[in-house]
């Protein structure tokens, strides 16, 4: 059966874009449009849609409001469209904290050859937003179906950016470190995590699907919210205790050891699994130069990036910890570890924290004590 969707949005052009893109694909509906949160409530008790597409800035009502009373009266698979602002970008983390699934940004029609791509990330997220969980949680979930349209060639492995390697290095410190991974829901799962810990716990490094102009918000608004100092990473700056370092959007972040202390690295390599930064390049760099001294973590997220590498960091040595499909948004990254045998742990997401915590604390060269 076709998604039934509904596209709300105030301009005129914009609405038009989004239907000719997402009829494209035979599997989506458009049930309607609306020009603004009015007209949209009057056509979802009329449409009875499964996934909204709803624009950020609307005239009589602003669409985090509508979100807001949406999720509280009829929750239901949001994708927001937002602008590559400061504003939007805060606007957006905001919907994504209200309980939106995920989010696109607007469609560039002055750019040659964009609109393509732009057209297959669209359809993809509104395909696992019809699949994904709401944050209420009040109906039974369906299994997500991810989208992978790229052709073998076009999808670069951590091989692009970071060569694998089989030889084992002698660590010469005891510092840890946490490394997490996330996509679709990711900053939200991201957050819940980092207000659990403590200031004085390990280096984190993570790496979340996210647009370039999105990750300094990003890590400013965790940073509020989090005992540990955060900051969007540097090119060579030191990894240190109590601190935690996000990885810019459109950058891939790695670890790199320097001595006995560790740098971040940041590449502008290709694109790994469709995505720049890459969870499977960060958990390479981290196997390769902190073995069992780190920690590695997947939590929700469309698609498989990270499952390959948190199976080498386990096989360097480091537990593993995936994030359970009961409390995930989208069960793709997470299950495609699991599926692929790394990770040792499957955990819901609100005991992530603490066994984290508890792994770097006893159990120093990896090996796992409890299942």
């Amino acid at each position: 059966m076709a998604i039934k969707l509904l596209i709300v949005d105030d301009s005129a052009l914009v609405r038009k874009l989004l239907s000719e893109m997402l009829k494209q694909d035979r599997d989506i509906e458009i049930v309607g449009t609306a020009t603004d949160p009015y007209a949209a409530r009057e056509k979802i008790k009329q449409l009875n849609p499964d996934v909204i597409t709803l624009d950020v800035e609307m005239p009589r009502m602003d669409g985090i409001t509508f979100l807001e009373n949406l999720m509280r009266l009829r929750p239901m698979p949001v994708v927001m469209v937002s602008s590559l602002t400061q504003k939007g970008a805060d606007v957006t983390l905001r919907a994504l904290e209200l309980g939106a699934i995920d989010f696109v940004t607007k469609p560039k029609v002055d750019v040659a050859g964009s609109l393509a791509n732009y057209a297959e990330e669209l359809i993809a997220k509104v395909k696992v937003a019809a699949s994904a969980r709401v944050s209420a949680r009040t109906a039974a979930p369906r299994k997500a179906a991810v989208l992978q349209s790229l052709t073998p060639e076009q999808r670069h492995s951590a091989d692009a950016v970071l060569p694998a390697s089989s030889s084992k290095r002698v660590l010469r410190t005891t510092d840890r470190i946490i490394a997490i991974g996330a996509s679709t829901g990711g900053t939200e799962a991201i957050r819940e995590v980092l207000e659990s810990l403590p200031a004085d716990a390990p280096a984190v490094v993570i790496s979340q699907h996210i647009p370039a102009a999105f990750s300094k918000p990003f890590a400013e608004r965790m940073n509020r919210c989090s005992a540990m100092s955060v900051c969007e990473a540097s090119d060579g700056q030191y990894i240190l205790p109590g601190h935690v370092y996000i990885a810019p959007g459109d950058q891939h972040l790695l670890v790199e050891r320097d001595g006995a202390r560790y740098r971040c690295r940041l590449s502008n390599g290709p694109p790994v699994n469709r995505h720049r930064p890459s969870v499977d390049v960060m958990f390479r760099s981290v196997a390769q130069n902190v073995g069992p001294n780190a920690v590695g973590v997947i939590l929700t997220g469309m698609g498989d990036d990270g499952a390959r590498g948190l199976k080498e960091m386990m096989e360097a040595g480091a537990p593993t910890v995936a994030q359970d499909e009961a409390t995930s948004v989208v069960w793709g990254m997470p299950g495609a570890a699991v599926k692929l045998g790394g990770a040792q742990l499957v955990l819901p997401l609100h005991r992530v924290a603490a066994e984290m915590i508890q792994l770097t604390a006893d159990h120093p060269n990896g090996k796992l004590a409890h299942g």
